[in-house]
């Protein structure tokens, strides 16, 4: 059984930094692609991030050139991390892991970022 555990959301100013972690364990199989997605209420999921198995980026036109995702593993345990930095008023959202293991796809409950003043 797959488990996604989020972590690093918080409140944090303008101009600040956090660092989230997803922790995907339960499976042999390294997840092909590693995504972070964030919604505000009322509004669909988003896109933020994603990083594959073979080490291929992509970023959200929002967040390109302040935020970073890397993946690194311990143990059986597959984790990726997204560096946040610059944070904006407009990063507020909850913030949710999504891992690609062969044909399914697995979520976690989220974490929340406030950015405000």
């Amino acid at each position: 059984q797959v488990q996604l555990a989020e972590s690093g959301g918080g409140w944090v100013q303008p101009g600040g930094s956090l660092r989230l972690s997803c922790a995907a364990s339960g499976s042999t199989r390294s997840p092909s692609v590693m995504t972070w997605y964030r919604q505000t209420p009322g509004n669909q999921r988003e896109l933020v991030a994603f990083m594959t198995k073979d080490g291929m980026k992509n970023y959200g036109s929002s967040v390109k050139d302040r935020f970073t995702v890397f993946r690194d593993r311990a143990g059986t345990t597959e984790l990726l991390r997204m560096q946040m930095d610059d944070l904006k008023p407009e990063d507020t959202a909850t913030y949710y892991c999504n891992v690609r293991i062969a044909d399914r796809e697995y979520w976690g409950h989220g974490t929340q970022v406030t950015v405000s003043s």
